[in-house]
């Protein structure tokens, strides 16, 4: 099968990343006798300065791990909603949804927190070594990518008579960036010289320092930063300024924490995904309801995966997040999946069907069954973050794998705290996050905006194990698709056959990818376009036609438009290594040897 690229194999380290320099960054530590782990902090803090519109230091980041010789776990950055957020707070503001900008979208920043964590219990470089990266490039630049220019270039006016600290950073000489312009950010290299300088000041301890880091980040003078721009009032979705809910207790109180994954077999793959507070067990939920699959890349392929896609989203709204009162166990039953799966018909259907696991009657938003939001998109497209005016964004994230020549293995998808989110803070050089707007505005869901509740994420690290053994790290920027297009990969990945002996991570990724958006979207405005699919343009005539035969409302898409993925993996009878990574955008690369 051509690929764009060829899948790597080696024996010494692999990292994929949603950026080429993320990626460099991840081998260069791995170089240096550093871990799997060890690479992914030092990674993930360039792709803080490389990727700036679509993560940040006070965003979020689901992180998936497998140490050799040990179970995975999941590591838990998503903070909760701070105690000021109440449901009653924001409808006495006039509101129906969580603005998607400004401080009133602000959960507690979780992922600077979780990065430490994965370095103190897992790693064995330094707060120094890691970070050393991250502060070079902010400080002496990064080529701008061509989708940071564009992003900033839809909220210049925002920025110019609004976000004025933001102005100041991405508007260098008053203008977007161009491609290839290098890109500082002075004050974000300021700030992690001073976490260093104050980590160290605690003593030689490499655990000591990282433990100072963490009490600066949650009581110091980040905290101090953060809560004092939350305070402030600022111009949101809603056409109004607003001050936030986030304070310092919020900071004080929340440390990231490990969870065991939830896991699902299938064909002899074990899956493990984030729990109910992300949308990860939609992926598992999507491999429950596939029985005998049709042959691949067939047009009943692609029709009892969007169908299953429906069936497996509509469950996520209804029964998902911090307050679900249905288990794991009870949506992936067998029988459970037997019933659901008798719902794919012939034809495309454009309800939304969430089922009743153990009998319990489904709680849905009102906005979600009224179906309205279709005709709100005000221009908000999908993938990448497309931005209104007003800051407005259906939100992308970042995404990286890593595994190294001991068997260590790490997946991770870094989110949150963009560019266009929140103003800059200027002492800071980044700003807050905006995961709250995934929060309903509406009493007793699962996913109700409570305080100490995480908001429903849609960021899904993938780890697949055979025998017990992981062997497989990937995962997917794209919002609500992400747990669509992962899913088209692992199939594409288990049900052909590997090249070189290694699975077929490139060709997998390659593959021609589709999303569908019968549900309502987690991004503000919330938009729901019942029976839409969009395909990439190379799955073929054939293919289109007869899904649109079936009732599918297709949309054709650019033939490299759908998915993101990145991708690491390990045999475990012969310790070779492979990595693959997106073309599409031209900008996601894996790199090792």
């Amino acid at each position: 099968m051509f690929t764009t690229r060829p899948t790597l194999q080696g024996t010494f380290g692999m990292a994929s990343s949603t950026h080429w320099l993320a990626s460099a960054t991840a081998m260069a530590v791995l170089e240096d006798d550093g871990n799997a782990f060890d690479a992914a902090v030092a990674a993930a803090f360039v792709l803080h300065v490389a990727e700036p519109h679509l993560n940040g230091p006070a965003g979020e980041v689901p992180v998936i791990l497998a140490p050799a010789g040990s179970a995975p776990r999941v590591l838990c950055g998503q903070g909760p909603a701070p105690a000021g957020a109440t449901v009653d707070h924001y409808r006495g503001l006039g509101l129906e949804l969580v603005p998607g900008t400004g401080p009133l979208a602000a959960a507690v920043p979780g992922a600077f927190d979780a990065w430490m964590l994965l370095l103190r219990d897992h790693g064995t470089k330094t707060l120094a070594q890691v970070l050393s990266f991250a502060i070079g490039y902010a400080e002496h630049g990064i080529p701008a990518v061509e989708r940071i220019g564009a992003t900033i270039a839809e909220v210049q006016e925002l920025f110019e008579t609004e976000w004025t600290d933001s102005a100041a950073v991405y508007l260098p000489g008053g203008k977007p960036p161009a491609p290839g312009a290098l890109l500082r950010n002075p004050a974000l290299a300021a700030t992690w010289r001073r976490v260093l300088a104050e980590a160290e000041a605690a003593g030689a301890d490499r655990d000591a320092q990282i433990e100072a880091a963490r009490r600066v980040w949650s009581s110091g003078f980040i905290a101090e930063a953060l809560a004092a721009a939350a305070a402030r009032p600022t111009m949101d979705t809603s056409g109004e300024r607003h001050t936030g809910t986030l304070g310092l207790d919020d900071f004080a109180n929340f440390r990231a924490t490990y969870e065991d994954p939830a896991f699902h077999e299938w064909n002899g793959w074990t899956v493990a995904k984030p729990g109910l507070w992300s949308q990860g067990p939609v992926f598992l939920q999507q491999l429950g309801l596939l029985d005998e699959l049709p042959e691949y890349g067939t047009p009943e392929y692609y029709h009892t995966l969007i169908e299953g896609s429906k069936l497996a989203m509509a469950d996520r709204e209804a029964w998902y997040g911090d307050g679900a009162t249905v288990t794991l166990a009870q949506l992936l039953a067998p029988e459970y999946n037997a019933e659901r799966r008798k719902l794919i018909g012939e034809r495309s259907s454009e309800e939304l069907r969430p089922g009743s696991p153990g009998g319990l009657a489904p709680r849905l938003s009102a906005y979600a069954r009224s179906q309205s939001a279709a005709a709100t998109a005000d221009g908000l497209g999908a993938g990448e973050p497309t931005v209104a005016s007003n800051g407005g964004t259906r939100g992308d994230t970042c995404h990286l794998d890593v595994v190294d020549r001991w068997g260590n293995m790490v997946a991770a998808t870094p989110s949150g705290g963009w560019l266009q989110s929140n103003p800059v803070v200027p002492e800071l050089g980044f700003p807050l996050g905006t995961r709250l707007q995934m929060s309903w505005l509406e009493a007793d869901l699962p996913n109700s905006l409570v305080p100490g509740h995480r908001p429903r994420t849609t960021l899904t690290p993938c780890l697949a194990l055979r025998g017990g053994e992981a062997v497989m790290a990937f995962g997917t920027p794209g919002g609500d698709q992400q747990d669509q297009w992962n899913l088209h990969f692992f199939l594409a990945v288990a049900l052909r056959e590997p090249v070189r002996g290694s699975l077929d991570l490139q060709g997998a990724i390659d593959a021609p990818n589709w999303h569908q958006e019968s549900f309502p979207g987690s991004f503000y405005p919330r938009v729901m376009s019942p029976g839409v699919t969009v395909v990439e343009s190379r799955i073929g005539d054939e293919v289109i036609g007869e899904l649109e035969r079936r009732g599918h409302r297709i949309t054709v898409g650019g033939p490299w438009s759908e998915g993101r993925l990145c991708a690491v993996s390990r045999d475990p009878e012969t310790g070779v290594l492979a990595a693959g990574a997106n073309p599409r955008g031209m900008q996601g690369y894996a790199a090792g040897r």
